[in-house]
């Protein structure tokens, strides 16, 4: 079936642009959706490969929901696959269509969103949104989920079952278009979203699984591939697909290993490089090492170098992003991940090597990963376009484990999809949000709901009347609900929790400290912050924890409350201090290659710890605003030293545009403590911090009248 011939009237432009990207015939699955109703505004389950045109089927769905005058929303799991689904969706702007994405504060409206066609969003910032009553949201006719059997995670899945629920309840005639590769109970998921189902094994590329052991490629049909190559068995594998024209992911279980094999397969990746890739691999390096001196990006460029690269979150957000840019172009050959690149962002591969199939968890140790999650990884390999195959292979270290790797993972079925719902700690904050967002009034309210929950759809006959009840009575005790004459209510701290969008009991934590007889310090606070259980605290070395506890007992009046060292909460209590060391040393300036090499930390770790960190002292900040208490003023500021990194001093400064914590130091150290002050003597303010600088600061300064512009303004006048 042509896209022309698909029964709907899309307008010529929008078709012309799919056949400038090669697309005039559906794929067998798009066409098995539209005759399932895609365009008739019905629900949808596709669960199909990845590579078969699962996003053409979202995109059809919402762009005929947006001619038929309505609005649209995508939902993901990852902030980096909303940016790759923005900047995609980007490209209808020539028929019209306006995108806009989200995924910023938890605690406001984004009213301007509801300006745009397409709304690209992670399933946190749509449930904050709903919690913070954005209006748009009722204009929705189309909601996409991508990567659906994520419902499936302890950590997301909760988030993402709630959100759906909400929207269901709040749109009763919203289309909804969920999309997989990997969903071993389909039935089940569309049942639940009362949606049609399309189900396909078909892809445009032929996938090939199989198990390396010795040398030799054993697939699941039977058939052998002797390789060449010496004994490391992920250079040989990627010697023999990078030779052929292709490109290889690579998939290690910790950061170590993924950094470790990068180097050992980039002396094979440059050996394949043509002298375009030699220059391209080069420029990406410089890129990279222009950007930090530390020692993690240092071995990142060195592989860049020679056609390879590693990618884990340890990266920070540029540095991953041009890894995955010179990837897709195709001049870094192999990438070397952790898992963080098979949940969704589009880099497909010829071939993909599954090496580390374990992982550690706290609570058992080193186990296997879920064949779910080896499917996702498996489905990467084959470019359309690109390979005439595609190939997801396993390492094995003896016989016994081939054949436990070829039983369980490549002839293996994905795991059921089950809702995670079902625990105190994850109710805590969904049932405040849904009494406080006026979803329910009262336990009998909140139990109805919950009917729309997939977790009640497989539990048919269970109730979660208890455990719901048992959550109310935590929030009233933690003054969050009330009831009044039989109804449930929100108090006001209850209603600043939920929009602040923050576990209730990390607000408990917070409000505690703030309203205790201890005089505060910004210790007392950082660590109240991370206290909480929204913040990842950090492991502590055993070669550390005697440094940490001097620490701890030098500050010990400044900590809201120390448990008993032979108590189990102890050990977190360390892991809270030295995390909350971390982000003070950051917010006094400390260089983050020293932050790094001190604790042993990637940038994008620091990245990550630092916007935790911020998003709960403005929470902080905002409740002790509510509660009047005498720590708001010193909350603030810890809030706006987090954001930039500084002491209070530069925090006039750093606010400028382009004036980040290094030239606002420099700046301050040579007596300019304002930004008035900065106007004064524009020549010398450029022999600091450069002249293009200069002159882009300082007309920021004069347009919005921040300071007074002498008389002889100079500097090319700006």
């Amino acid at each position: 079936m042509r896209i022309a011939e698909c029964g709907y009237a899309f307008p010529e432009a929008l078709l012309e642009i799919y056949r400038s990207r090669g697309i005039v015939e559906l794929y067998p699955p798009q066409e098995e959706a539209i005759n399932a109703g895609l365009l008739e505004g019905k629900n949808l389950l596709a669960a199909i490969p990845t590579a078969s045109g699962k996003t053409l089927i979202a995109e059809l769905a919402m762009v005929r929901s947006i001619l038929e005058g309505g609005k649209a929303l995508y939902i993901v799991p990852l902030r980096a696959l909303a940016a790759e689904k923005h900047a995609e969706f980007s490209k209808l702007s020539s028929v019209g269509i306006s995108v806009g994405i989200s995924t910023g504060d938890f605690d406001v409206r984004d009213e301007g969103l509801g300006e745009h066609d397409i709304i690209v969003a992670t399933c946190e910032k749509v449930d904050s949104l709903i919690r913070n009553g954005a209006s748009w949201i009722g204009e929705l006719t189309c909601v996409v989920l991508d990567e659906v059997h994520l419902i499936d995670s302890p950590t997301r899945g909760p988030t993402l079952e709630m959100t759906v629920a909400k929207l269901k309840a709040m749109l009763p005639h919203l289309q909804i278009v969920a999309l997989s590769a990997t969903v071993a109970n389909p039935e089940e998921v569309a049942r639940w979203l009362d949606a049609n189902l399309v189900v396909s094994d078909w892809r445009p590329v032929l996938l090939r699984e199989g198990v390396f052991l010795d040398g030799v490629v054993e697939f699941s049909d039977g058939t052998m591939r002797q390789l060449k190559g010496g004994a490391e068995p992920i250079s040989s594998l990627v010697e023999s697909t990078v030779s052929e024209g292709g490109q290889c992911l690579v998939f290690e279980s910790t950061r170590q290993n993924a950094e470790s094999c990068a180097k050992r397969v980039a002396s094979t990746t440059q050996r394949t490089l043509s002298e375009e890739d030699e220059q391209a691999v080069g420029e990406m390096a410089d890129q990279i090492e222009s950007t930090s001196d530390v020692l993690l990006v240092r071995k990142l460029a060195a592989c860049v170098r020679r056609g390879a690269a590693f990618h884990h979150a340890g990266l920070d957000a540029q540095h991953r992003a041009i890894v995955e840019r010179g990837f897709r172009s195709g001049h870094i050959k192999c990438v070397v991940s952790t898992p963080t690149l098979a949940f969704g962002l589009n880099l497909p591969a010829r071939m993909v090597i599954i090496r580390g199939y374990r992982r550690y968890d706290p609570a058992y140790g080193s186990i296997p990963i879920p064949v779910l999650e080896y499917k996702q990884m498996a489905g990467r390999a084959g470019r359309p376009f690109l390979d005439p195959y595609g190939e997801a292979v396993l390492v094995a270290k003896s016989q016994d484990e081939a054949a436990y790797l070829m039983e369980t993972y490549v002839r293996g079925e994905p795991e059921r999809i089950t809702s995670k719902l079902a625990s105190e700690s994850v109710l805590r904050s969904h049932i405040l949000s849904l009494i406080a967002s006026g979803f329910a009034k009262s336990l009998d309210g909140v139990v109805e709901f919950m009917r729309g929950t997939l977790y009640m759809c497989q539990q048919e006959g269970f109730s979660l009347s208890f455990v719901i009840s048992s959550v109310i009575g935590v929030l009233e005790q933690m003054g969050m609900l009330t009831e009044e004459s039989g109804v449930l209510v929100a108090t006001p701290l209850g209603e600043k929790v939920s929009r602040l969008y923050i576990d209730p009991l990390s607000a408990h934590r917070m409000v505690r400290c703030l309203m205790s007889s201890i005089e505060p310090t910004p210790l007392t606070l950082v660590h109240v912050l991370c206290s909480t259980p929204d913040m990842r605290t950090l492991y502590v070395r055993s070669s550390e924890f005697d440094d940490v506890e001097a620490y701890i007992e030098e500050h010990a009046h400044e900590f809201y409350r120390i448990p008993p060292m032979e108590s189990g909460e102890y050990d977190a209590f360390v892991r809270e201090v030295k995390t909350a060391r971390v982000l003070l040393e950051w917010m006094d300036e400390v260089p983050e290659d020293a932050l790094c090499s001190r604790y042993r930390m990637g940038p994008g770790d620091i990245r990550a710890l630092v916007e935790t960190a911020r998003w709960l002292a403005h929470a902080l900040t905002e409740l002790a605003r509510l509660l009047h208490a005498d720590a708001h003023g010193l909350a603030s500021v810890i809030e706006k030293r987090m954001q930039y990194g500084v002491r209070q001093e530069l925090l006039p400064l750093v606010r400028l545009k382009g004036i980040g914590r290094v030239r606002a130091r420099r700046l301050y150290d040579a007596g300019y403590r304002t930004p008035d002050a900065l106007a004064h003597n524009p020549e010398e303010v450029a022999r600091i911090i450069g002249e293009r600088t200069a002159k882009k600061l300082l007309l920021g300064i004069d347009v919005k009248g921040e300071g007074v512009q002498p008389p002889q303004r100079k500097l090319g006048e700006f």
